[in-house]
């Protein structure tokens, strides 16, 4: 990957052309199918199909290639893995192979990861900033605490470098000068941001952040999630934050020894006054309001992915954030980039994205009001309707080719010609015995309501997993909750009666009612329980700062169903239905 000089940014240019591209939707999209399938036209994957240069057409492209989804073309990416430099799904040998957190389906994925992939990255950071920046201006010498992790990467048996899609795009040698281009330098140095040790990591982003707090400009993570740990774990350890800077010496928690030498040069020397304003701004703080806007006095707003399986974290963060504005980050996977957040002044409830023409060529399988994929086929990124959810397709330039995403979302409204929709679920990840089916939305709006009961005694869900228990007669629901602290045994009872009532889909009911499913059961876990499942996943390669808590575990996640049922405290049983 080359190093290249990037353009000094400029925010009205960057919209103007964005504005160009979106009224111009349709021919962009022609444009940009046509040069994937030109750059990739020795593709053997392509060639298998009849593709070759002369194929521009996207109705002759979609004839000739199939759906697929991720299953389908493993075989072809771990020939890449394992060495195999032909052009199998690309032109050009791919330099390095992204890995899905694993949290979705139990296992993770291997994604090609390829130059393109990094100017798109690139290309709607600066889109998605131009807007952001246009709302809420920044200062030209501001800072952001980015809460990043880049866990390591490793040679394949092949020689290719493998890692999570955020480690190959903060390891690239574009990321730095990108990110800088935006006005969005990190507090803490690279060898924060490269540490091996991710809790190591994340105490020294919270003392870089602060010893910049008059330079910080917005506070950063890739999920909401990654923001409400960081601040819970400064109520554990703002004390010892503000020893090293009164003393002028890092923790001996620091034990990684390139740490400790950048953050060093970053302490300076004791600072007694800055010391005793955080010490001031942490004791008058009720139940930790506002956490954020008082250590970091100059933020704008706070950023990151709050939509999907991350909204059950806004509340929490919200408190943290008091009047600070909260600004969903932007729509993609670890497969690429597809929208942009262009109306960053909506609350996380309400935002939308507005897909970006030229990162990929789009498709949208119409899904039904049950949720299932409708016969009819996908249809183009302008010919989408408002109101209707689809799940998305996408062909890019690193080898992904009509690729079902698995994403759902629905269609709110257009951006010019080019659609603005919102994130519904992951269609895979379905709560189902028989004939009931639920999705990680009605998970979350069951939790959601029953949340509302335990909120009556002061005490909140910090995090929440799912499965469906077969080994018995009928099959049932289980739900593990961890909560912020101990309540009567008739609150968890009704809490239990509130999620069983809580998923509304017909098929449910009716198998509840009928006992074809038995009743649903709540399992508290231990504090610290899910922290434990995080920490599982760490340690099988997902970054830090990708990682998303799995809401449905498969009966294949061995692993992490030991540890929720290991840690389970009090159970209880829906008598809803009774």
């Amino acid at each position: 990957m080359l190093e290249k000089k990037v353009e000094t940014f400029n925010m009205n240019r960057v919209i103007d052309e964005f504005e160009e591209m979106t009224r111009n939707a349709d021919q962009v999209q022609k444009q940009t199918l046509k040069e994937i399938l030109h750059k990739n036209q020795s593709a053997i994957y392509l060639q298998n199909f009849g593709i070759n240069g002369n194929t521009t057409d996207p109705e002759a492209f979609k004839a000739l290639v199939p759906l697929v989804t991720d299953l389908d073309l493993e075989p072809y990416i771990k020939r890449m893995v394992d060495g195999d430099t032909s052009p199998i799904l690309t032109a050009l040998p791919v330099p390095a192979i992204s890995l899905s957190s694993g949290t979705s389906q139990g296992r993770p994925k291997f994604i090609p990861f390829t130059d393109e992939l990094m100017e798109n990255t690139l290309q709607l950071f600066r889109t998605a900033f131009a807007f952001r920046n246009r709302d809420f201006p920044i200062d030209d010498n501001g800072r952001a605490l980015q809460f990043i992790f880049s866990s390591k990467q490793y040679i394949s048996k092949g020689g290719v470098p493998v890692g999570t899609a955020t480690t190959n795009v903060y390891r690239n040698p574009n990321f730095k000068a990108g990110m800088k281009a935006i006005q969005s330098l990190c507090c803490s140095p690279d060898e924060v941001i490269f540490s091996p040790d991710v809790h190591q990591a994340l105490y020294c982003h919270l003392l870089s952040g602060i010893l910049f707090r008059d330079q910080v400009q917005y506070v950063f993570a890739s999920f909401a999630h990654g923001l409400v740990h960081a601040f819970r774990t400064f109520e554990h350890v703002w004390e010892e934050i503000v020893t090293d800077i009164e003393d002028g010496v890092l923790s001996s928690r620091i034990t990684v020894p390139s740490v400790r030498t950048a953050m060093a040069k970053l302490l300076r020397g004791p600072n007694p006054e800055l010391a005793e304003t955080i010490r001031t701004k942490c004791m008058s703080l009720s139940n930790w309001y506002g956490l954020i806007p008082a250590l970091f006095p100059n933020a704008k707003y706070v950023y990151g992915i709050m939509t999907g399986s991350m909204e059950p974290y806004v509340k929490k963060l919200r408190h943290y954030a008091g009047e600070l504005p909260l600004v969903s980050h932007d729509y993609g996977s670890s497969e690429g980039w597809i929208a942009a957040n262009v109306t960053p002044r909506l609350s996380p409830e309400e935002a939308t994205f507005a897909v970006v023409p030229n990162l990929g060529y789009f498709e949208f399988l119409p899904v039904s009001e049950t949720g299932e994929t409708e016969q009819e086929p996908p249809v183009g990124l302008t010919e989408v309707k408002i109101g209707q959810e689809y799940e998305v397709v996408i062909t890019n330039y690193a080898g992904l080719y009509r690729y079902r995403l698995g994403d759902v979302v629905k269609i709110v409204g257009f951006y010019n010609k080019t659609p603005q929709l919102k994130f519904i679920c992951r269609r895979n990840l379905i709560l189902s015995i028989n004939i009931d089916k639920n999705t990680e939305r009605d998970l979350q709006m069951s939790v959601e309501s029953a949340a509302k009961r335990l909120a009556e005694e002061k005490i909140e869900v910090i995090d929440f997993s799912s499965h469906v228990d077969v080994s018995t007669e009928p099959g049932h629901y289980v739900i593990y909750w961890e909560i912020s602290g101990e309540t009567e045994d008739d609150v968890l009872q009704d809490c239990c009666n509130c999620l069983d009532k809580g998923f509304i889909d017909a098929g449910y009911m009716s198998s509840r009612k009928c006992k074809t499913i038995g009743a649903l059961e709540l399992r508290v876990v231990e504090r610290g329980t899910f922290r434990k499942v995080q920490e599982h996943f760490l340690g099988l390669g997902s970054s830090a700062g990708q990682f998303k808590m799995p809401r449905c575990v498969k009966p294949n996640n061995v692993k992490v169903l030991q540890i929720l049922c290991d840690n389970v405290v009090s159970r209880f049983f829906s008598t809803a239905f009774e």
